[in-house]
Formats: C-alpha cells, structure tokens, sequence
C-alpha cells in the first residue's frame, strides 16, 4: 500500500483516522461561540498576510514544478498567489468574520392547534470534504465558510498547489490554536496520492457532503465513485446576450470583461449572442476589442458574413468551456432564440441579457434555469465574494439543497424543533 510521508500508514488508514478526527473536532465545533470562530478566522487572515512571502516563495515551488511538467497558462494563472491574492484571502476571512453566523437560527416557529410550537433551526452538515485543483486559495476560503458555518473540514488540494496549500494551512493552525478550537477542524491532507480521493468520497460513517473543485475529470469522477453526497457544476459554459434594445457602449464593455477580465475561470463568458438588428454594428467594434486582447474569434454562418475573417464555429464550440482567449459567436433572432441556445448549450452556471427593455429582461430572468441569471451586467460577478458571502466554498448547478455560489447558508442545513407544555398525542 501507499505509505503517507513521515507517517507509517497507508492511505486508507490515514484518511479513516481524518476521519475520526474530523467527526469528533465538528462536534466542538457545533458547541463553539460565534465570539471564538470569528476571532479564529481573524487570526488566520492576519497570519495570512504576515506570511506573505513564504507563502509566495512555497508557491513558486509550485509554480516551477507546474511548468517543468508542461501546465498550460490557464492553469499556471489558477495557481499564482500574487500579493493582490493573498490579500483578497485575507479579506475574504475577514468578510466571513463579520457575516452573521447562520448556526442556531430559529425560524418559522408557530403554534398548532394542539399547543405545540413547530419551528425550524439551522445546523452544521457536520464534516465536509472539499477537493480542489490548482487555486490555492480555496484552502484559505474553504476553511473559513466551514469554520464559521460551523462544519469541520478535511481539504484535499491538488499536487500542482502542493507547498502553498501547506503553507496556507500552517496559518490556519495557528488561528485554530489562538481560539482555543481543535487543530483537527481543519485538515489539509498531506499527501497527493491519488487514492487519497478514493477514500474520502467513500466515507459515509465520517464525512456528510463532498465538494469538488477543479477541471470536469476531477468532478466527473467525483460524481461517478463518490458514495458520500456532493454538491458540484462540471461545466461554466456562460452566455452573454445583447438585445436589440441594449445600450451598445454598455454592452460592449460587459462582453469584453465577461471574456477578457480572466480567462481560466468558470464564470467566464464562452459564448455571445447578439441580436441580428445590431449585430452589423457592435459585431466589428467588438472584433477590434478582442483581437486587442488577442482572442480567437469563432462564429456562427451569420457572423461569418459580418467578421469574414475570423474562424468558423463548429458543433462542438457551443458546448465547450474554454477556459482560454477563445470565444464563439452566434447571431440571433431576438430573445426566443437566444433563450433557445441557453437551454440547449448552457451548462446552468451564468446568464447575462444586455437590454433596456425591461419586459424582455423580466422574461430572461424568469425562463432562463441557471443558477445566476442577470441583467446588465458581466458573468464575472457570478462569486461568493461579489455576492457578499465573504467567499464561497463552491458553485453549484444541482437544484437540491444549494445552488449557485454557496456561502455560509449552504453548508447548514435545518431540522425541525418542537416546544410543548406537556402535550401528549391522542
């Protein structure tokens, strides 16, 4: 069997013993105030931010390693942990801090006709296994939203992001211990040993929910083997439509930002649509924009006869996540149409209509299914820490339990509670 570093266990005696730890640190953790989590999650940023040039100098280890084995660019950017970085960690720690604390909500309490009062509290799901590829900040952020929302968390980041997810999680000891909370709340796995993954997705007795972060054979995998619950999206294929009501300068700059703004992510515009009344005047302006960008244009039969020069799309475009200075262009027939290609293309991560209509925009918002739907404004705002979650553990495209960004609401959940004064059922 594979023998941890430094440690005389296999592998699946080391994840079963996370596992404990886990299970037994979350039910501190569902007894731990407010007061000690925030000034845990405080500790960690501030330890974060003096740390500053180690965790950069474990990243370019990282980063070495990564383009000696050939990462594309995309991939190297997911990675890098640049100062801007490593200060958006901190503050994402920091917003978490200061969001309520969803724990022990009650809510909806009210009396029955037979005395009792029925209500609802919110709860801890209990330990949660994240596993993640090449952003190193996700130890940071998924740590915290666990940590506030109560939950004890086992990481599994990926071997690219190796030194700095060490790195990181040596800070988030330290806030741990500064609060007087168990070290095993947060768990950062210490070997890339594929069979690491295997485990945990397996371990029903020890872990309550699986989130998958990172590219689709990572997720797929997760969704096909894992016996554990997962919250997940495979796909960010995100559409960007311009009405024919739209004002152009305004949708010039949200489709050039919902591209160009940062291509390795997955709330990245891949595809735009534009309405055929406007498409022989936006189309060129938008051409010159991205060939600035250096953006591979590829589009449909109807945007060839506008931009004859740039490349034909094929099937296969309207279904694909670059993740990459690529972008396909389709041609439509007003907002029918355009919804008609979301439906059938669309992975239900991101949609934005670019419009000065507002019934055609009340329509888009309430026929278009994904988890973020939007109105005048870029894909790129489709995030926990633009939405205000102080940062978000993952997105998910699934209907049942969370969807979109998830924040601190989507890692409780909620069990009945029942007050009564001696009633008894007859």
């Amino acid at each position: 069997m594979a023998k941890i570093r430094s440690l005389d266990l296999d592998i699946r005696e080391y994840m079963l013993k996370l596992g404990i730890q886990g299970r037994k640190a979350s039910r501190e953790l569902s007894r731990a105030s407010t007061k000690s989590k925030n000034h845990a999650l405080l500790t960690i940023a501030s330890s974060i931010r003096e740390a500053a040039d180690v965790l950069k100098t474990q990243n370019g280890l990282d980063l070495v390693a990564g383009k000696a084995k050939g990462l594309d660019a995309a991939l190297l950017d997911r990675l890098e942990l640049t100062d801007s970085r490593i200060e958006a960690m901190a503050e994402g720690l920091e917003q978490i801090a200061n969001l309520s604390d969803p724990v022990g909500e009650v809510n909806n309490m009210r009396y029955l006709p037979s005395g009792i009062q029925v209500g609802q509290m919110r709860v801890p799901l209990g330990v949660i296994g994240i596993i993640y590829e090449s952003r190193p900040n996700v130890t940071a952020d998924a740590a915290g939203l666990c940590l506030k929302s109560g939950n004890a968390s086992i990481l599994r980041g990926g071997s690219e992001a190796f030194h700095s997810n060490q790195a990181i999680a040596h800070c988030i000891k330290n806030g741990l211990k500064n609060a007087g909370l168990p070290a095993e709340a947060v768990q950062v796995v210490e070997t890339i040993d594929r069979e690491a993954v295997g485990q945990l997705i397996t371990m029903t007795e020890t872990v309550d929910v699986i989130v998958p972060r990172g590219g689709k054979s990572l997720i797929e995998r997760v969704s096909e083997e894992a016996k554990v619950p997962v919250i997940k999206h495979l796909d960010g294929i995100c559409h960007v439509y311009i009405d024919g009501e739209a004002d152009l300068k305004m949708a010039e700059e949200i489709a050039v930002n919902a591209k160009c703004q940062r291509y390795g992510v997955c709330n990245a515009m891949e595809t735009l649509l534009i309405d055929s009344s406007i498409a022989k005047i936006i189309l060129p302006i938008l051409e010159q924009r991205y060939d600035a960008e250096s953006v591979e244009l590829r589009g449909c039969e109807k945007t060839l006869a506008i931009l004859p020069t740039i490349n034909s799309a094929s099937i296969e475009d309207w279904d694909t996540e670059y993740l990459a200075p690529i972008l396909s262009i389709r041609v439509v027939e007003g907002v029918d149409e355009a919804m008609d290609h979301i439906h059938k293309h669309s992975s239900n991560h991101t949609e934005t209509i670019v419009t000065e209509n507002y019934t055609t925009s009340s329509r888009f918002l309430a026929e278009v299914d994904s988890s973020s739907v939007m109105v005048n404004v870029s894909t790129r705002f489709a995030d926990g820490f633009e939405y205000g979650l102080g940062a978000e553990i993952g997105i998910s495209t699934d209907k049942i339990h969370a969807r979109g960004p998830v924040g601190l609401n989507g890692l409780t959940s909620q069990k009945w509670i029942v007050l009564g004064t001696g009633q008894v059922r007859v």
